[in-house]
């Protein structure tokens, strides 16, 4: 079973007052360059895959989505999204994407923000969304970096010299972090970018598009606290297709 870190109070208290919780995807530094990937969401039935507020479910139904299926491992993530989230046409479950289960043929889209890197079996869960897209289907997703995520202490350091650098270190050796983020003990899964990749590309996923985000200039300007993101990427955005 996936780590439920979402349902910890603490956790949840200090995630709900992150900006991009406070105003949804208009919060995520990255949205912008996910909402380039996107597709005509126009009567398409999409899978929303660790969902949590419920923000990207309402933000397709209002695009003319003709059903959502939004899934989350936590209970007060699925208890919000219903509160501050919901529609007709979107039906929230709590459901641990670790064991994903999905019917076959049965999305025209699948969409993911920030979850899969907590999916220890990768493979088994790229290989059930593959299956539950017809063909031609789209398959955004954004994790994030391998870069981001393999240093066991996931913080800016300082050389001899003075100069802020990122510790990479065991990019390689793939399997667990654990990180205090939020809370103590926070466990995440470290792929290498080639093996998240060639994981898609082995279900029968074409790749689309992949984008080591970092902010551009006009981002940079309103937000110059960003500039240390381009000195090591944080996200990782694929776009893939069935």
């Amino acid at each position: 079973m996936t780590q439920n870190i979402y349902d910890k109070p603490e956790f949840f208290e200090g995630y709900s007052n992150m900006r991009r919780s406070v105003l949804g995807l208009e919060g995520a530094a990255e949205w912008p360059a996910v909402r380039a990937l996107l597709p005509d969401l126009s009567g398409k039935r999409v899978v929303d895959l660790g969902c949590g507020f419920g923000w990207f479910s309402r933000y397709a139904v209002e695009r003319g989505a003709a059903g959502v299926l939004a899934l989350d491992i936590s209970e007060k993530m699925i208890a919000r999204a219903n509160a501050d989230n919901g529609h007709a046409a979107i039906t929230y479950q709590i459901s641990d994407l670790e064991h994903l289960q999905l019917p076959k043929a049965a999305f025209d889209f699948a969409y993911s923000s920030l979850a899969l890197h907590y999916i220890e079996n990768f493979a088994q869960v790229i290989a059930t969304i593959h299956c539950s897209l017809v063909p031609g289907s789209q398959f955004v997703f954004t994790i994030e970096h391998p870069i981001y995520m393999a240093p066991t202490r996931p913080t800016w350091t300082t050389d001899a010299e003075g100069r802020r650098i990122w510790p990479l270190a065991g990019y390689s050796l793939e399997g667990s972090r654990t990180t205090d983020w939020l809370a103590r003990g926070v466990v995440k899964q470290h792929r290498k970018l080639g093996t998240t990749l060639n994981t898609l590309i082995g279900a029968g996923f074409a790749i689309r598009h992949v984008e080591e985000w970092a902010p551009n200039a006009e981002e940079l300007a309103a937000n110059p606290d960003w500039a240390e993101e381009l000195d090591r990427p944080m996200f990782l955005l694929i776009s893939a297709e069935r």
